[in-house]
């Protein structure tokens, strides 16, 4: 295929490094008009988008994942590669490829380019942040630059309305092989050069001087760390804060749409299907989503503004200490509003290794999930006074409980990885020019953390809601039965079975069920205690209630025990799902499982014999 006047190229990937404004750009070009899904046999995150052309023509453009280079280090960029030079698969490849790059630092961005143009396919570059990079003083002669490389560049500022106009006009002609010559024997960082030299001046180093100003206190070893332990706090405490009238307001609108069915339902058991199990259920998954966007609303944030990758660099040496690296640190944040999304975000760590480790101790950063429990138990044996005049007693022990599921999750990864950090799991990472975080972007990604969330965790929930249900309704109390229904269900009588496997931990069987309801989601042991208890919506401060059940009917020991085995409690359901999706092992599933229920019981069981001895 030579240049020509006409493309009619139907099929266009988008390529480029992370963090150059492709995805922002992607946005501009397509609108609604795009799904996620997932690349085939793999998980890696596929985008793919619709959008026509100035001439009518209907595009299909991909979004490819972020990759640094085509010699690839990670399963995004294997995909990335196998897209671009039409091996992957069975799929065809693109028409044509759209490299964005940042023209505020060209010196990295250029380099990929030309990995683009030594595949010889028609392309057009889009140089994006122009208008960035000209007003930090750098001028780039883009006519010179076209003419070395042989193809189109198109200025671009996907962070404002319009940004992507220049480019769209040029869809339907601007497509070029490039005609530069490129070997594998190239040197491309000599070949950046020297068009840095030629095609690029610098009038001003203001951008430079500003990053390089900041960095100074930001990556500081002393003040860089505070610094990053003051901002995590403050988003844990926004994400348990800002999330909280938003989740009462879904928990609300579930209430009343329940409301609403048991109206219009007789009574029965389909009203009781509807209302106790699907409302029920999946109201109280979806009621966590709020805490999930909040989340990733800062990470997104973060990573827009340029500080994430500097947060990752500052705790590379921690991470290190465990054989792990600063890539983790972005999967096991993630894992404190939820596991899954932050299982899912292990796909960019390039060792295959470190990624399965960071998937194992994923699970015991503490999940939002976990928090009515702790707080329900704190509350029921805990004392509510104050230490030293400033700390209370009871936000002491929650933090503990915090610090000891990331003590033990550094613990498991140095086991895992026997203190071994090698080379080629050395952190490498671009430290982009901070930037105003792009609203269409965090918009978008966060409506995308939705469809996920609902995609694959509602489905699931749903599932294990009617089938919990199910346990919890058969068979119904016999005549005369004065006991609570649950106590006759198939779930009360697994937990009267499965009681002596937990007695040498101190729990009961009213505990055994609620472990087993559990397993659909942590909060739903919350709810199984309350029917166990005959504490329900009738009573007029339910949670008071259930607090003064638990504090009598417990000793002391078994709510300490009870506390113990929630920081290491095996997986809920869904969360075992997305780890045989990522792994696509049941092996790993498996071992995971049963190395959590071994922590959980070992902790438990050591707990509840030594509060034993001092509380009787």
């Amino acid at each position: 295929m030579t240049n020509s006047k006409q493309n009619n190229f139907s099929r266009i990937a988008l390529v480029g490094n992370p963090n150059c404004g492709k995805t922002a750009l992607f946005n501009q070009l397509t609108g609604s008009r795009q799904k996620v899904a997932n690349y085939a046999g793999v998980t890696v995150e596929r985008k793919e988008g619709r959008f026509t052309s100035p001439q009518g023509r209907s595009v299909t453009i991909i979004d490819l994942p972020g990759a640094y280079s085509l010699n690839a280090t990670s399963p995004d960029e294997e995909v990335t590669r196998d897209m671009c030079m039409g091996k992957y698969r069975n799929e065809a490849a693109p028409d044509a490829l759209i490299c964005v790059i940042d023209a505020t630092n060209l010196r990295l961005h250029l380099r990929f380019a030309l990995e683009i143009c030594r595949l010889k396919r028609p392309t057009i570059i889009a140089m994006n942040m122009s208008d960035i990079a000209k007003r930090h003083g750098i001028e780039i002669d883009i006519p010179k630059l076209e003419s070395i490389l042989g193809i189109t560049i198109v200025p671009t500022v996907a962070t404002q309305k319009g940004g992507a106009k220049t480019l769209l006009d040029s869809i339907d002609h601007a497509f070029k092989i490039p005609t530069i010559e490129l070997t594998d024997e190239t040197d491309l960082h000599v070949e950046v050069r020297n068009l840095l030299l030629e095609c690029v001046k610098y009038t001003s180093q203001t951008s430079t001087a500003f990053n390089e100003k900041v960095d100074r206190w930001v990556l500081h070893p002393i003040v860089g760390p505070i610094f990053l332990l003051i901002l995590l706090f403050i988003m844990f405490q926004a994400v348990f804060s800002w999330a909280q009238p938003f989740m009462d307001g879904i928990q609300d609108l579930t209430t009343w749409l329940g409301q609403q069915v048991a109206h219009l339902l007789p009574d029965g058991m389909l009203q009781s299907l509807i209302v106790d199990g699907i409302f029920a259920g999946v109201g109280t998954t979806f009621a966590f989503l709020p805490q999930i966007l909040i989340l990733f609303l800062w990470i997104l944030c973060l990573e827009e503004s340029g500080y994430l990758p500097r947060a990752a660099f500052l705790l590379d040496r921690i991470m290190a200490s465990v054989g792990l690296n600063g890539r983790s640190f972005i999967p096991l944040l993630s894992s404190f509003a939820c596991a899954i999304p932050g299982i899912m975000a292990t796909r960019t760590i390039p060792s295959a290794k470190d990624r399965l480790v960071t998937i194992l101790i994923a699970p015991l950063m503490t999940c939002s999930a976990r928090l009515p429990v702790y707080a329900l138990l704190i509350a029921a044996f805990i004392p509510h006074k104050t230490i030293g005049y400033f700390f209370n007693l009871q936000g002491i022990v929650l933090f503990a409980l915090y610090v000891l599921g990331i003590a033990t999750a550094f613990l498991v990864a140095l086991i895992l990885k026997k203190g071994k950090s090698s080379y080629e799991n050395s952190l490498l990472l671009e430290l982009p020019a901070y930037r105003f975080p792009n609203i269409r972007s965090i918009i978008f990604g966060l409506w995308q953390r939705i469809e996920i969330f609902v995609s694959r965790v509602g489905n699931i929930i749903l599932t294990v809601s009617i089938l919990l249900w199910s346990l919890s309704s058969f068979p119904k109390p016999p005549a005369g039965a004065t006991g609570p229904a649950i106590d006759y269900s198939f779930a009360g009588i697994i937990g009267h079975w499965i009681q002596p496997f937990f007695s040498p931990v101190g729990f009961n069987w009213e505990i055994c069920v609620a472990l087993i309801l559990g397993l659909a989601a942590r909060e739903v042991a919350i709810t199984s205690l309350a029917t166990v208890y005959a504490v329900g919506a009738i009573d007029t401060d339910a949670p008071t209630q259930l607090i003064h059940f638990l504090s009598s009917q417990w000793s002391i020991a078994t709510g300490l025990a009870f506390l113990a085995w929630y920081v290491y409690a095996p997986q809920c359901f869904s969360t075992l799902a997305v780890i045989k999706k990522e792994t696509g092992s049941w092996k790993i599933v498996i071992g995971t499982t049963a190395y959590l229920f071994f922590l959980a019981y070992f902790c438990s069981f050591a707990t509840w014999h030594i509060a034993s001895l001092f509380f009787k």
